[in-house]
């Protein structure tokens, strides 16, 4: 008991905050995470090979994900279909496969999860772009949705789509008890509401054209909009894995600071990277004059408030040992990556 204890004081210093994570479910020594904060087998680990199987995995499993039922479906679904399956990196269904594997989780049953944040993810994208909003007509180097369906549909695809993350987790989500499904589709819920990406978006619109947006704004814009979704990725594939409410706050505080890392990049390849390379306008932001990282602190300031943020999220990550370590190199890719 008395070895247990000081174990997890040691992982809390070097996590910076004391997170009460218990001892993992496979037998393993927590007290090197006071020690050090790289795993002597995380340069063995190929993240590209990792990200690259998983998004095969994803992928076939977003394609089968929406099917029109009857010819009065076609359209909506066609409309659905063509902004969910346009590419992309996959990052926030990766992140719930990932989470899972870390608390030892089956993959097939975290998999409803990860289409489910896809979808939303694409639904916040489609809207996004829609005139009212952002007023992209380019998005993963293919015209938007509602240049090609028109804002009518758009509008509605984005909604169906959203209705459908939430009836995909219910229905398909099978071998875990039913408090840990209801969970994840009231965490889904939360990111996407006022204290999620709702919120952030109207905080973001607000702060348009303005010169008086401080950093603080800025962060809680992220992360409430960019983050939100991220967060709810990694605490529902560990909810899913069966993770103690200590495990899953961890992992939370993780996944925040990876979505300001990811907001931050963002806003350097705006500036930095072509149209071509990102996918999308680039330098959009500067046009309608946004506020942005870039924009409060400069570009090399971005670019080490970025490599900070991963930092201090990988070090929440610690007392996990070497099944954190892809988690902790999606978070390197993620302020690493070109578009």
């Amino acid at each position: 008991m008395l070895y247990r204890f000081y174990s997890l004081i040691l992982c809390a210093v070097s996590s910076y905050a004391f997170f009460g994570i218990r001892e993992p479910v496979k037998t393993q020594s927590i007290s090197t995470c006071a020690v050090s904060t790289a795993s002597p087998t995380s340069s063995k680990f190929d993240l590209r090979k990792y990200l690259e199987e998983r998004r095969v995995l994803v992928e076939e499993a977003l394609s089968k994900s929406l099917v029109s039922s009857q010819p009065n479906t076609d359209k909506i679904i066609q409309s659905m279909r063509y902004s969910l399956l346009a590419g992309g990196k996959r990052v926030r269904p990766i992140l719930v496969l990932a989470a899972t594997e870390m608390f030892n989780g089956d993959l097939d049953v975290a998999m409803p999860t990860a289409i489910a944040v896809e979808m939303i993810h694409t639904m916040s994208l489609i809207h996004d772009d829609l005139p009212a909003m952002d007023n992209d007509d380019l998005r993963r180097g293919k015209p938007t949705n509602h240049v090609v369906y028109g804002e009518d549909i758009a509008i509605l695809a984005g909604d169906a789509l959203l209705s459908s993350s939430f009836e995909y987790v219910a229905k398909y989500t099978k071998g875990v008890p039913a408090e840990r499904i209801v969970e994840v589709i009231r965490r889904l819920g939360t990111s996407v509401g006022p204290a999620g990406l709702a919120g952030g978006q109207v905080k973001d619109l607000e702060c348009e054209d303005k010169d008086d947006v401080t950093l603080e704004d800025l962060e809680w814009i992220h992360t409430h909009k960019t983050a939100a979704l991220l967060k709810v990725s990694v605490a529902a594939g560990a909810v899913l894995a069966g993770a103690s409410p200590e495990e899953v706050a961890a992992c939370e505080l993780y996944a925040e600071k990876i979505g300001l890392a990811f907001q931050i990049a963002d806003d350097i390849l705006d500036v930095t990277a072509s149209s071509k390379e990102l996918g999308k306008t680039a330098g959009k932001d500067e046009s309608v004059n946004k506020t942005t990282y870039v924009k409060l602190l400069g570009l090399e300031g971005s670019k080490q408030e970025a490599r900070r943020v991963v930092e201090e999220a990988k070090a929440l990550l610690d007392c996990f040992g070497d099944r954190a370590i892809p988690l902790k190199a999606i978070a390197d890719f993620i302020v690493m990556r070109k578009n």
